[in-house]
């Protein structure tokens, strides 16, 4: 028997400590208070059960168990996305339904922080001594930017090996890099368009949509007409204020857009059907034309791919038009090889032809390992001890930790092929048997690196 299984001894404690950091709505964009909450509950967790425990600031932590001069670490994250609308369980809170966990941040990344605690605690419990100090590093603010690890790693050794268990099985060696804009104008310009909200996130496409329209009841029947043969559904009520409408179509994270259907585009380009240029002002012509329903970046001039990571990505994830803001916010996966200077002067230089302002609020360069380093021969065998199977290499336009890592780590699990545990979108789960595989791994790998 592997050693992966003594985690299944631990199976009650786990669940019910996962429910207690899952009631907290550590939506770390919202209520930084809420992230910093969730921070202290597993730093404590990790205390009572004998760890060496240190914060750091107000964002970010570590665990440490073991001696000597090398460290080897993992590293989770206790922030989440807003949980959005149309859950049909309860969002901030560990639920079971038909072979599945279900709650916010099951998957990304409370349950993987969790069992990387308990995963700790096993080592410790059955006698095994690390030849190097273990640390499971806690962020709480990985959702908007990763500055926690900015600010841990400014206090804080970097580990010589390491792996965060947030992302897909197997093993991801590449990680696209990461920019994040947002695009404004000083004040909104149009006629007709009166208010427009879409978007919780800017790593998240929009499932859902608000437009009030001052306009004509021709121009009305003309919009009714649009949207019947576009993609989405659509609710349109004419009100003392002018025409309502009200968008929904399908979320997916933003490194996979073109997974979902992102109804700001939509909506914007059955406006721009209807009314001209001057009418709906310079940011939503900018968006329709520049971007459109595209996810490749090609009307801005920013398309390309390479061989190592694949195809640039583009995500339109918020937009808020209203009496005092006008303003986008896009997230930008590029390839590896990329040149993300390019891509930034291409974005500004389309922007201002519309009059618009470009402010980079995030730039997260790529990751990118060799196929034979240390912490890859181990996670290998950790992830073959458990399930029988080699691990596939892959690349992800996902942004981890991994990234903060100077090349020294990788993502790693939790989540299994085939295994739709819609992160970022309603209904974040997982199946419970993977669940508890994952659990596995994760022990295996950490033995691996203690012993190594």
């Amino acid at each position: 028997m592997h050693l992966g299984k003594k985690i299944l001894a631990y199976k009650e404690n786990i669940l019910h400590d996962l429910n207690e950091l899952i009631n907290i709505p550590s939506v770390s964009g919202n209520d930084p208070k809420e992230a910093e909450r969730a921070l202290d509950y597993i730093l404590n967790k990790g205390s009572e059960m004998g760890f060496i425990v240190k914060k750091i600031g107000k964002v970010a932590g570590h665990i440490e168990f073991g001696e000597g001069s090398e460290l080897a670490a993992v590293l989770a994250h206790v922030d989440v996305v807003p949980a959005g609308s149309g859950w049909t369980t309860e969002p901030f809170s560990l639920s079971e339904k038909n072979g599945r966990y279900f709650g916010r941040g099951i998957v990304d990344d409370k349950g993987p922080a969790i069992l990387a605690l308990y995963c700790m605690k096993a080592l410790k419990d059955n006698g095994i001594v690390p030849k190097k100090r273990l640390r499971l590093i806690i962020g709480a603010a990985e959702e908007i930017g990763m500055n926690d690890m900015e600010t841990y790693f400014s206090f804080e050794e970097m580990p010589s090996m390491a792996f965060t268990p947030d992302s897909d099985y197997g093993i991801c060696i590449k990680e696209k890099g990461i920019m994040q804009f947002e695009i404004s104008a000083p004040a909104h310009d149009g006629t007709v368009l009166t208010e427009f909200r879409s978007g919780n996130a800017v790593n998240a496409v929009p499932s859902s949509a608000y437009a009030l329209v001052d306009c004509t009841e021709r121009e009305d029947n003309q919009l009714r007409r649009f949207a019947d043969a576009k993609p989405g559904e659509y609710d349109f009520i004419y009100t003392m204020d002018g025409l309502e409408i009200s968008a929904k179509g399908k979320a997916a994270h933003a490194s996979t857009p073109e997974n979902g259907l992102n109804t700001a585009t939509h909506l914007i380009r059955i406006l721009s059907a209807n009314f001209g240029r001057l009418a709906l002002g310079s940011l939503c012509s900018f968006i329709d034309d520049a971007i459109g329903l595209e996810t490749n970046g090609n009307s801005l001039g920013i398309d390309c791919c390479d061989e190592e990571s694949g195809a640039l990505t583009i995500n339109l994830g918020r937009v808020e038009i209203a009496d005092t803001i006008c303003r986008c916010l896009i997230d930008v996966r590029y390839p590896v090889t990329a040149d993300s200077g390019r891509i930034l002067r291409k974005i500004r230089q389309r922007a201002a032809i519309d009059g618009l302002k470009t402010k980079l609020l995030n730039h997260e360069y790529p990751l990118s390992i060799e196929k034979d380093a240390p912490i890859i021969q181990i996670l290998s065998q950790a992830y073959e001890n458990v399930t029988g199977e080699k691990p596939e290499l892959y690349s992800t336009g996902g942004g981890t930790y991994a990234r903060t890592l100077n090349n020294t780590g990788v993502a790693f699990g939790p989540a299994f092929p085939g295994d739709e545990t819609h992160i970022h979108d309603v209904d974040e789960s997982i199946n419970v048997n993977n669940f508890w595989k994952h659990a596995q791994i994760c022990l295996e790998a950490l033995k691996g690196m203690a012993e190594s």
